[in-house]
């Protein structure tokens, strides 16, 4: 039998406690506190207990498994017999290449390192509505199509498995024809019985499972409610285990609380072998996909979609969502590049500067750290003669680009300055760099990404820190670095100058 202990758990959050509360003490959403029993297993009897009541004894009189006579052992798993065979030197295991599955969107594959590894748990979480089932279901449709055509007639393999606990096979049925994911080879199935989806991953058989989501399925072997701790834990476990037993790769949907962490215990993200986050902002149709842990692949990489009624679609070339269109040359407006991943995106930044009436002045941001902004006005103010402490300043990204990186401060200024000054920066023209308060601008990480990038998207001048010592220039074929190494200097380059 196994004993179990009273917890209440908020279905909101995910905060637990041994203690009802009418509001939850971490999100403050009322009548959330539900009580839930989570299994405990029963300790067995000690070895040593066991090994005194018998009276058997060591050889210098202590009872046997003691450490030294003191105390008693604090484990209850005793040591089983290992063939030798199981224990081989590192450089006797082949290096078998291992065939990934396509998940058919090459973003998709990016981020995964090239593909699904067969065997693998892959996590998928996000926010309620963000496009989490749309992106796995159409991922489904493309990785059933690829196996329809790779399989023969006579072969009757080559199946992808979707199991949704929060549909029914009609409401999914309904989304794979709105995205174009019908397919025969795509099989459905509506349950919330962690027993069922193992046993359809057992008879299918599938080149691929999704499970949507882990919050939803719960095992009646475990006590607890859907989504505790106990039956996230359970659910985890056993879709782990089928996945290495019969190496079916599994994507798995999780919720994400308020705060944007994985809702559950720490322990999911332990177990999967891959954790990717799906964001993006419910005003704009760009979503992001980032690998936060992978154990076959980098997770400094990034993918691009873009949601539409009709599903999601791979964005190769992001570079032209954040940036405006148009050649002429306008005031408040800076380019720069940050770098995810292996990724460089341009960010365009956008600055309003107007004369205030109010006691203390407005300082609105979009995509932008406010603090860091103030720490920018009084740089300006101080080492590049730009009085701004008294002004309305408006500021903002283009596209719902996030531009809170660092290297992003010199366009900022930039834009802040031309703003001020009603001096256009050149369209052609970009900044890369931070600056510290002391006016200077410092190197950045990768600026070789950046500046291929910015070459690319017709770039022809960008503003950047001066190299260290001893570090070899970057050249980069139609475009002309200019290194400064102050505010000053940066801005008289763009030619953002006062006008008289």
């Amino acid at each position: 039998m196994a004993k179990s202990s009273t917890q209440f758990l908020c279905s909101e959050c995910g905060w637990s406690g041994g203690k009802w509360f009418g509001r939850c003490p971490e999100c403050g959403e009322w009548g959330t506190i539900e009580e839930f029993r989570e299994a405990r297993p029963r300790a067995a009897a000690r070895t040593r207990g066991a090994a005194s009541a018998a009276g058997v004894v060591g050889v210098n009189g202590m009872a046997a498994g003691s450490r030294s006579g003191i105390g008693a052992a604090t484990s209850h798993t005793q040591a089983a017999h290992v063939p030798d065979s199981m224990v081989v030197p590192i450089t006797r295991v082949s290096e078998a290449d291992v065939t990934r599955v396509p998940t058919g969107f090459g973003e998709f594959d990016r981020v995964l390192g090239g593909g699904i590894v067969p065997g693998s748990v892959v996590l998928v979480a996000g926010e309620p509505g963000i496009g989490k089932s749309t992106l796995l279901l159409e991922t489904a449709g493309r990785v059933a199509r690829a196996a329809a055509g790779a399989s023969s007639a006579a072969d009757a393999g080559g199946k992808v498995l979707y199991v949704s606990g929060e549909e029914s096979t009609s409401q999914v049925r309904m989304r794979a024809g709105r995205i174009g994911a019908v397919n025969d080879h795509l099989l459905l199935a509506s349950t919330t019985d962690l027993a069922t989806v193992l046993g359809l991953i057992e008879q299918v058989n599938p080149v691929l499972a999704i499970v949507d989501s882990a919050q939803t399925i719960i095992s009646q072997d475990v006590d607890g409610i859907s989504g505790g701790s106990s039956q996230v834990r359970e659910v985890a476990g056993a879709l782990i285990d089928v996945a290495k037993t019969r190496d079916i790769p599994v994507l798995l949907v999780g919720h994400v609380t308020k705060d944007g962490s994985i809702a559950g215990p720490r322990t999911l993200e332990h177990l999967v072998d891959v954790v990717c986050q799906f964001e993006g902002d419910s005003q704009t149709a760009l979503r992001m996909l980032r690998a936060v842990k992978n154990r076959f692949g980098p997770t400094d990489e990034v993918g691009c979609f873009d949601m539409s009624g009709e599903g999601i679609d791979e964005v190769v070339n992001p570079g032209a969502l954040f940036l405006s269109d148009g050649d002429d040359a306008t005031e408040g407006t800076c380019v720069t590049f940050t770098v995810d991943g292996h990724r460089s995106l341009p960010i365009e930044i956008q600055a309003l500067v107007t004369n205030s009436v109010l006691p203390t002045p407005r300082r609105a941001t979009n995509g932008i750290d406010s603090n860091r902004l103030a720490m920018l006005v009084a740089v300006l103010y101080r080492h590049g003669g730009i009085p701004l402490l008294n002004n309305d300043l408006y500021i903002s990204t283009i596209a719902g680009g996030l531009a809170k990186e660092p290297a992003c401060d010199l366009a900022i200024a930039a834009a802040l300055a031309s703003a001020a000054f009603h001096a256009p920066i050149a369209r052609d023209y970009a900044a890369i760099g931070e600056i510290s308060l002391t006016g200077q601008i410092r190197p950045v990480p990768r600026l070789e990404y950046r500046l291929r990038e910015a070459a690319r998207l017709g770039f022809t001048h960008v503003v950047v820190p001066r190299r260290r010592r001893g570090a070899k220039p970057v050249a980069i074929d139609g475009l002309t670095v200019i290194e400064a190494d102050s505010v000053s200097k940066a801005l008289k380059a763009m030619g953002v100058v006062k006008r008289r």
